[in-house]
């Protein structure tokens, strides 16, 4: 856990170090790393017997989560855009 908040941290100051210099690519370059990223998590998923075993479950779990989290946003951001009009009237 410290790794990543670590991690976290030197990411924020290199930011700040270069936030003046123009990083054209870096958009692309995030991108790149995020999809190679989400692979090496498949094949990490994908070599665990005990989680392949139990997709079915998992499956069904993070359906019922999703869903939820999905239905909750929409109702939170519902209730913040009648209280943002109704604020501005």
């Amino acid at each position: 856990m410290f790794i990543v908040i670590a991690f976290m941290i030197l990411g924020v100051v290199t930011g700040y170090i270069f936030r003046n210099k123009k990083m054209g690519n870096i958009s692309k370059i995030i991108t790149v790393i995020i999809w190679v990223l989400l692979f090496l998590l498949g094949v990490e998923v994908g070599t665990n017997p005990e989680i392949i075993a139990g997709l079915g479950t998992i499956g069904v779990e993070a359906l019922i989560i999703t869903i939820a989290a999905v239905l909750g946003s929409a109702i939170m951001a519902l209730l913040l855009w009648r209280y943002i009009k109704k604020s501005k009237k």
